[in-house]
């Protein structure tokens, strides 16, 4: 592929992941200028390089070590659900996602006592851990602000832990980001092990686009490492529009071997994002664009298709009016997570669909072996 054939593509992506506006930036150096409606605590685990500019406290270099810290992110009185509000210039805490507060933490000894210190903070049912991994072209604020975001929209009771890989945070740094990923995936399997030290009922785990990717090598690192034992804290894994080539999933899902459950993906037809990314790829197909929902189904994944939801664009599964009416009041979220059977998903979609227009655009393929399960029990009968 001709070089400005590639940079054509490329900016095509930017603006079709929603990365072509402002670079976000924290506001930790600027003076206060008004007041957020309300603030969301985000722990986070980092292998980016600590940096001394309070603009982006953390750099888009590659750092060997696992870097901790505490933010209080501040969301604006004007927030729009499924937007991240953002300027790259000084922010109005009025107007604008804002970091209030930022506190670097030494270690992981001292990680893992403040996360379980936010943990004991809730109640029982609330004790768990909800890890939040980026996709490409996000810079430190980029990716803290819309962990804000979906914890803010979705109602996220759970301690928020967002995991944020070396992303180059800009256009040409594709190839970049790709080779960060798999300089990210040791610490986003750390970050786990780490989770799963805590005292967390429950561990759920979220990545988006290439971020994807990262949780995928991560799993696949934990499982032939002789980590397997935190494989099984995790109750929930969730891959929104997953930049992954389809053959490499599947050889991850291979060298992973029993899948945490549930397993969700979470595709679009509509998703030019990953219909450039393919193109750059070479013409391989990836697992977001719902190529081969049946090879995913006979994996035992839940696959949501969103193609007929809200534009089914790139970033649907956090920006959709539709999905934060569905799993906004934590209820429904909760019932889909806690169900090893088909019937929970089901009734996720019929209450939701009663009351949140639009959500019969969703549609909810069943894992094979749920499918035949029911096929069996019914015949029995």
């Amino acid at each position: 592929m001709a070089v400005k054939q590639r940079l054509a593509l490329l900016a095509a992506l930017m603006l079709l992941t929603g990365c072509g506006g402002p670079r976000a930036v924290m506001g930790l150096d600027s003076a206060r200028r008004g007041e957020p409606a309300t603030a969301v605590p985000i722990f986070m685990a980092t292998t980016r390089a600590r940096s001394d500019d309070l603009s982006r406290p953390y750099s888009a270099e590659r750092s060997q070590m696992l870097n901790f810290a505490e933010f209080d992110i501040g969301i604006p009185r004007n927030h729009v659900p499924g937007e991240v509000e953002k300027t790259g210039h000084t922010p109005d805490p009025a107007r604008h996602f804002t970091a209030r507060t930022y506190r670097p933490i030494d270690d992981r000894k001292q990680f893992v006592a403040q996360l379980d210190a936010a943990l004991m903070q809730r109640p029982p049912a609330s004790r768990e851990i909800f890890i939040f991994v980026h996709g490409y072209n996000n810079n430190i604020a980029d990716s803290v602000f819309r962990a804000a975001q979906i914890a803010q929209d979705f109602n996220v009771q759970a301690v928020s832990l967002h995991y944020a890989w070396p992303s180059g945070g800009a256009l040409p740094l594709y190839v970049y980001d790709r080779d960060s990923t798999v300089v990210g995936r040791g610490g986003l399997a750390d970050t786990i092990e780490i989770a799963g030290q805590t005292k967390a009922s429950r561990i759920i785990l979220v990545g988006h686009s290439m971020g994807a990717y990262v949780v995928m090598e991560a799993l696949r690192e934990l499982a032939q490492t002789g980590r397997g034992r935190y494989l099984k804290r995790l109750g929930g894994v969730v891959l929104a529009a997953p930049d992954i080539d389809v053959d490499a999933f599947q050889s991850q899902v291979r060298d992973i071997g029993e899948l945490p459950q549930p397993f969700a993906i979470v595709v679009s037809r509509r998703d030019r994002a990953l219909s450039i990314s393919r193109r750059i790829a070479g013409g391989h197909p990836r697992v977001g664009s719902g190529s081969d929902i049946a090879l995913l189904q006979k994996k035992g994944i839940t696959v949501l298709d969103a193609s007929e939801l809200d534009g089914g664009n790139h970033a649907v599964f956090a920006s959709s009016p539709t999905l934060i009416g569905l799993f906004g009041n934590g209820l429904l979220m909760r019932r889909f997570i806690d169900s090893d059977e088909g019937s929970a998903t089901e009734t996720v979609l019929a209450d939701g669909g009663s009351a949140v227009e639009g959500a019969a655009a969703l549609v909810v393929y069943l894992p094979a072996r749920i499918i035949g399960g029911a096929l069996i029990a019914g015949r029995s009968r």
